[in-house]
């Protein structure tokens, strides 16, 4: 039975959350504040997050920042109230993984947190290789050959889905949909500025970029 921890300040819609999600099968636990969320969170016993953005005595992504410094990969959604894209941007790169806006059809999160579930299964290839580089997905460690390359989440994240895909060519709706759980990231450049920001880091000085620029496609990752 999958568990979920809620962080939601609102009454009515944490226990709403709390009784559907529990309708439906899942192990739930609520938690009031920031504090309190960021503490149960750290224990490492939940499947996901959901997590509200304002919340009192810390907020969501004070929260997640506290729980990804604590080394939990549990996947987070965000529920605000907030949508503008420069928001959503802040959100997935303070670590979370997904995003709603509220008011928000129960369905439509039931189905993300579904998606989310899929993504934190444990994954029996835990480093991948391409391009040179070694990518451990459980201590989350980027090397090339004795050197450590330090990313933040969402490069991490970039790199591990093309990585995943190497060899072959991947849209910017592709990584819109599946890193960043957006689709309309692809009609910005933001999916550009990550790529060029991970290739100044894997990338080894005077030597041809390991992220190939399909044109009029997307990105292929070498093998």
């Amino acid at each position: 039975m999958p568990r979920v921890l809620i962080v939601e300040d609102e009454r009515k819609v944490r226990r709403g959350l709390e009784e559907g999600l529990a309708g439906v099968g899942y192990e739930v636990e609520a938690a009031a504040t920031g504090p309190d969320g960021a503490q149960l969170g750290r224990d490492g016993r939940f499947d996901a997050v959901v997590l509200d953005w304002m919340l009192p005595g810390m907020d969501g992504l004070e929260v997640l920042r506290a729980l990804r410094a604590a080394g939990q990969s549990v996947p987070v959604l965000i529920l605000t109230a907030r949508d503008a894209v420069e928001d959503r941007v802040l959100g997935l790169d303070a670590g979370a993984d997904d995003y709603l806006v509220k008011p928000f059809a129960f369905a439509e999160l039931l189905a993300r947190l579904r998606v989310l579930l899929r993504r934190g299964q444990p994954d029996r290839e835990t480093v991948l290789r391409a391009a040179g580089l070694e990518i451990d997905l459980l201590r989350r460690r980027v090397t090339r050959g004795d050197a450590e390359i330090a990313l933040a989440h969402k490069e991490f994240a970039l790199l591990e889905y093309l990585a995943r895909h190497k060899g072959q060519a991947v849209t910017r709706e592709m990584l819109g949909r599946d890193v960043w759980a957006d689709p309309s990231y692809a009609l910005t450049n933001v999916v550009e500025v990550y790529v060029n920001l991970l290739r100044k880091k894997i990338d080894a000085p005077g030597e041809r970029s390991r992220i190939t620029t399909v044109r009029g496609v997307g990105y292929r990752l070498e093998e």
